[in-house]
């Protein structure tokens, strides 16, 4: 392909990074299901562990399977360089440890995954790392939530399990007045649908596992580095900005430039924490993307048809689903999301929290399990599962409530996935 002929999407998500094997012709990237590579001599080895040359040392740093799919997932968000790691959570761990210091603060939205609140809440302040929270709905809250202490802002693009969408320019331009990055989870939208990077975002994470993996097959997660933001202004961020001891006193920002983010991360984060991704999820992950653009479509058009027959039926109080025209995030879906709100949905069924229990234990078609992105459809109860760690306010705040079922609607025919949810509602009283 031409150099001046830029790729679109959905030739990007099968050929971004990848060539075939110059040893044997292999078409597919192969698994390199190795610990290890041999250097080409000890200035070689010597040049790889001093950063002055990029190449293969140990998997737990780098894999040639691993940098395919970085290097596709990069291309396809617009960012400057990518790192794939063990699990969404993985990349968040590894974010936040390249950004903070002990006694620092980032702002999170109060509407994230279940998970991602725990592990702000509780597990990060034993790094001395404290999450002040906001509200997406209001703006004004971030603002108010800065402090000479912020390092960071982090929201999803979708919100889990409300299926919200943010309003990430607004919020970029608090980041920017308070010169912090602002990181997107974007996992739920995927690039196909929402690219954060263009609407302000500095840093994107994924968790793999989900939409871009597809399958629910295997775990993963990514950073991508935007590389739009001036990790040296300030001082604010030392890691990058500051001579790195374990270079050498190199400065990675300054040696690095706009892709110094993603190399941080490797070269200290993922060096030293180790949650290394596995060449053979990196090869199902891989797989996946390859069918991205066709299974988002599907994923939205099957949750449109969805969410409008729940919203008629008289078991169902309410659903939140930005693609519908009533829904009060709508406009922020046509502007951000324009070719579909995504997959997950979220509605209350009257009678409450028993009544969402007994809908999850008569779905036939749908699988109750805690995770979506699948190509099957997925439905949960967030208060009795992924959320029950909370406390009632906070369930009701992260739009999880006694009430709330959340569906990530699969690409199975739509009228298959409708005819499910009706018989399970027939069985509530």
């Amino acid at each position: 392909m031409s150099e001046e002929r830029v790729p679109g999407f959905s030739t990007l998500a099968i050929h971004a990074g990848a060539q075939p094997d110059p040893t044997t012709g292999a078409r597919a990237t192969p698994i390199y299901q190795t610990t290890s590579y041999v250097f080409d001599d000890v200035d070689h080895a010597a040049a790889l562990f001093g950063l002055q040359t990029f190449g293969n040392i140990y998997t737990r740093i780098g894999n040639p399977t691993c940098a395919v799919l970085e290097e596709r997932v990069a291309a396809l968000e617009g960012g400057t360089a990518a790192l794939a790691v063990a699990s969404g959570h993985a990349a968040q761990l590894i974010i936040l440890h390249t950004l903070l210091e002990p006694g620092d603060e980032f702002i999170a939205a109060r509407q994230l995954y279940g998970g991602s609140i725990n592990q702000f809440n509780h597990s990060f302040k034993k790094f001395g790392w404290n999450v002040v929270w906001a509200d997406v709905d209001d703006i004004s809250s971030f603002e108010n939530a800065v402090t000479p202490k912020t390092k960071a802002i982090f929201i999803e693009s979708i919100a889990n399990p409300g299926g919200i969408v943010t309003d990430m320019e607004a919020i970029a331009k608090v980041a920017r007045r308070a010169g912090v990055p602002l990181i997107v989870d974007n996992t739920l939208a995927t690039p196909y649908l929402c690219k954060p990077i263009e609407h302000g975002a500095d840093i994107v994470v994924h968790s793999l596992t989900k939409f871009i993996g597809g399958h629910g097959n295997s775990i993963g997660g990514i950073i991508v580095d935007g590389g739009t933001f001036n990790w040296s202004r300030e001082g604010r961020y030392p890691t990058l900005s500051e001579p790195c001891e374990s270079y050498q006193g190199m400065v990675l920002h300054e040696t690095f430039g706009n892709f110094a983010f993603a190399i941080a991360c490797r070269v200290l984060g993922l060096r030293d924490l180790g949650p290394a991704m596995s060449p053979f999820n990196a090869f199902l992950i891989l797989t996946g993307c390859e069918t991205l653009p066709l299974r988002m479509q599907t994923h939205s058009d099957n949750a449109l048809a969805v969410a409008e027959y729940l919203s008629d039926h008289p078991k169902v109080s309410w659903v939140s689903y930005a693609g519908l025209p009533g829904d009060r995030h709508h406009t922020l879906a046509k502007r951000y999301t324009p070719k579909g709100a995504g997959a997950v949905l979220t509605f209350g069924v009257r009678g409450g929290y028993d009544a969402g229990v007994k809908l999850v234990s008569s779905v036939e078609l749908f699988s109750h399990l805690a995770n979506l992105g699948d190509t099957r459809s997925l439905i949960i109860h967030p208060a009795s599962t992924t959320h029950r760690q909370l406390a009632d306010a906070q369930k009701t705040s992260a739009g999880a409530g006694p009430d709330v079922v959340r569906l990530s609607v699969g690409i199975e025919d739509k009228d298959d996935i409708i005819a499910d949810l009706d018989q399970a509602l027939d069985k509530i009283d």
